[in-house]
């Protein structure tokens, strides 16, 4: 570009993550009124229909509680964000999701074989910061030993590796269904209920783990942008342009990762979240820079999570149904997905 081209437009240098200025202020418009969509949700949250008198201590009593839920939906909207977006960088797939590795049913083997072999009071016993932590590492572990087989073997590809975690994926969920088969009606019920993905899952006493895990590698992604934007034009492009696109893709897995684990272990499966999350990103930003990628995924994870939890919740008065809406709503935008693509 000449010298006399950057003196006449000098924003085409502030706009150079989007193809024109019209798409860089469509991106600021969009994210500002997500940003504030998110708040207002989580004042709702905290606030509506509180049935004590505005500014009394059982009134601030009651926000304070209710801000432990809001709290687990802005940890889950974040990972699920900006893992997912990270992941199908580094896959080079829009389609799947860092789900594909397995947590999921990790997370339902270790909870269906809890309450096997300890019964339900095994499982409520087993509602501790140990248990979150164990879980934490579980997850992490089968996902490291992934990326080590990745780096260690001369014939391992990132495809290859993601068809090995869809088998361990399977295999552990064909044992978890096994267990459930041999348990009580009772004893089913109570592990049915602590399966499907719920802010009522998670503890205060996870959030200082939960948090400081997700802010190191939230920072770590941000980061990293600048290497995902070269990423994402491919594998020959990125290793042209100097970028060491295995260890750069095993770096950004493992904050995926520890990103996902810490969402599933504090909530339980959110499977098609992150894919919502994600495809609405993509249409609502307009650029391929992964720092305004990240930062409107965040901004819609939050829309989305609040959202649905207050209409659920104070509209509907159903709360217990909010993963399975969140995860058909999802799910549906992964078949139109498919389905205007043709492919995966």
């Amino acid at each position: 570009m000449k010298t006399c081209d950057v003196k006449k437009h000098p924003t085409h240098v502030r706009s150079q993550s989007f193809p024109t200025r019209k798409a860089h202020r469509r991106w600021w418009i969009l994210f500002i009124a997500m940003c504030l969509l998110g708040f207002i949700m989580c004042l709702a949250l905290l606030m509506w229909a509180n049935p004590v008198e505005p500014g009394t201590r059982a009134f601030w009593l009651i926000v304070q509680r209710r801000s432990s839920a809001v709290i687990a939906m802005l940890i889950v909207a974040v990972s699920q964000a900006m893992a997912t977006i990270a992941f199908q960088t580094v896959a080079a797939n829009r389609i799947i999701t860092p789900s594909i590795l397995g947590f999921e049913s990790l997370y339902r083997a270790i909870h269906t074989s809890t309450i096997f072999f300890l019964g339900v009071s095994g499982l409520v016993a087993a509602r501790t910061h140990e248990t979150f932590v164990g879980t934490l590492i579980l997850m992490v572990a089968m996902c490291l030993l992934l990326y080590s087989w990745l780096l260690t073997s001369k014939y391992a590809t990132l495809h290859a590796m993601l068809l090995l975690g869809v088998v361990i994926g399977a295999g552990l969920g064909s044992i978890s269904t096994l267990m459930q088969r041999l348990l009580t009606p009772s004893e089913f019920d109570v592990l049915t209920a602590r399966l499907f993905g719920s802010v009522n899952n998670a503890s205060d006493e996870y959030y200082p783990i939960a948090i400081t895990l997700v802010l190191i590698c939230a920072g770590g992604l941000f980061l990293l942008s600048p290497r995902l934007n070269i990423m994402a034009l491919g594998r020959e492009m990125a290793i042209t342009l100097g970028v060491n696109h295995r260890k750069t893709s095993i770096l950004v897995l493992i904050l995926v990762s520890v990103l996902m684990a810490t969402s599933t272990a504090l909530v339980g499966p959110m499977t098609f979240l992150g894919f919502m999350v994600a495809t609405l990103t993509y249409q609502f930003s307009g650029t391929f820079d992964h720092r305004r990628l990240f930062a409107m995924a965040i901004a819609l994870g939050v829309v989305v999570l609040t959202s649905a939890y207050f209409i659920m919740n104070h509209i509907f008065n159903a709360q217990g149904v909010v993963s399975l809406i969140i995860e058909f709503i999802g799910g549906l935008t992964f078949i139109i997905v498919i389905l205007k693509k043709g492919r995966l």
